[in-house]
């Protein structure tokens, strides 16, 4: 007979209080506790001109953009789940003294290769499940590339967005995102290990 692990799990209180006080992101899956990697320069040039170019587009609207620093809580039917995404857009905002928000309708995440296979599976399913998201984006960082998920009447739908002149149409918030603004002073350097891939 073996011995079930015994998981010592973290209430979202607990969490959510923590995250206040520390100097490290951490995600967090039903009561798991996962610190959040650091990110090379390139990431966090490209998730900066995204939140920038929200945060201009979206001025005087209802609609508000948030950075890396707000967390999306995500209830599933057996556990809920805090992320942090790259940069998100909330036209329903939690109260103010609130270190989450509920109802994104837009989520935006750049890949990389230590987030692209979470990015792409467990956070997209868990993200697709938020009634209020309209919208998922999955930003490359070594080409100018973005796959969409778009809500649709028959369910979510892929969109690939190439190139530099390429331009999301997301009316659901009612602007546009050229790719242009996304990967403004970006200059696209494979990642270490992605030469070999293919």
């Amino acid at each position: 007979m073996t011995a079930a692990l015994k998981w010592n799990l973290v209430s979202i209180e607990d969490y959510l209080a923590g995250e206040l006080d520390s100097p490290i992101k951490h995600e967090y899956l039903g009561g798991v506790v996962y610190a959040m990697a650091g990110t090379r320069n390139i990431h966090n040039t490209i998730a900066g001109n995204t939140f920038a170019r929200l945060h201009f587009r979206l001025s005087g609207r209802p609609c508000l953009p948030f950075n890396s620093d707000t967390k999306i809580r995500i209830r599933l039917p057996t556990q809920t789940r805090f992320y942090y995404p790259d940069t998100s857009v909330v036209c329903r905002p939690n109260q103010d003294d609130d270190s989450y928000q509920d109802e994104p309708a837009v989520v935006v995440e750049a890949l990389s290769k230590g987030t692209r296979r979470t990015d792409e599976g467990e956070k997209k399913d868990a993200y697709l499940t938020i009634p209020s998201l309209n919208v998922y984006l999955l930003v490359e960082q070594d080409a100018p590339l973005v796959t969409v998920f778009r809500r649709t009447e028959a369910g979510f739908v892929r969109e690939v967005y190439d190139g530099l002149d390429a331009v999301i149409p997301l009316g659901e918030i009612e602007i546009d995102l050229p790719l242009a603004e996304i990967y403004a002073e970006v200059a696209f350097i494979p990642e270490p290990g992605n030469e070999d891939e293919g």
